[in-house]
């Protein structure tokens, strides 16, 4: 059980690091002047889901619920 709690230790910390890597990576919300003008509504910013932007959205989620898991295990006594 001690080499189970050794290699959830080491994801965890992966997990850690590379979330922090990935919410570093994206781009703030703030919609600024661009919002006044329609600059929000460009193709760019409909197709949110298919850019980077939406990959980095999707991997931050996906991370963080492992983080929360992995934590709640790491707690437990076993």
């Amino acid at each position: 059980m001690e080499i189970l709690r050794i290699v959830l230790t080491i994801i965890f910390v992966i997990d850690c690091i590379g979330l922090t890597v990935v919410v570093l990576m994206q781009e703030g919300k703030q919609k600024g002047l661009g919002a006044i003008s329609g600059m929000a509504d460009t193709y760019w910013g409909r197709n949110k889901g298919r850019s980077m932007e939406g990959k980095l959205v999707l991997a931050t989620k996906t991370m963080a619920v492992l983080f929360m898991v992995l934590a709640v295990v790491l707690n437990m006594n076993f």
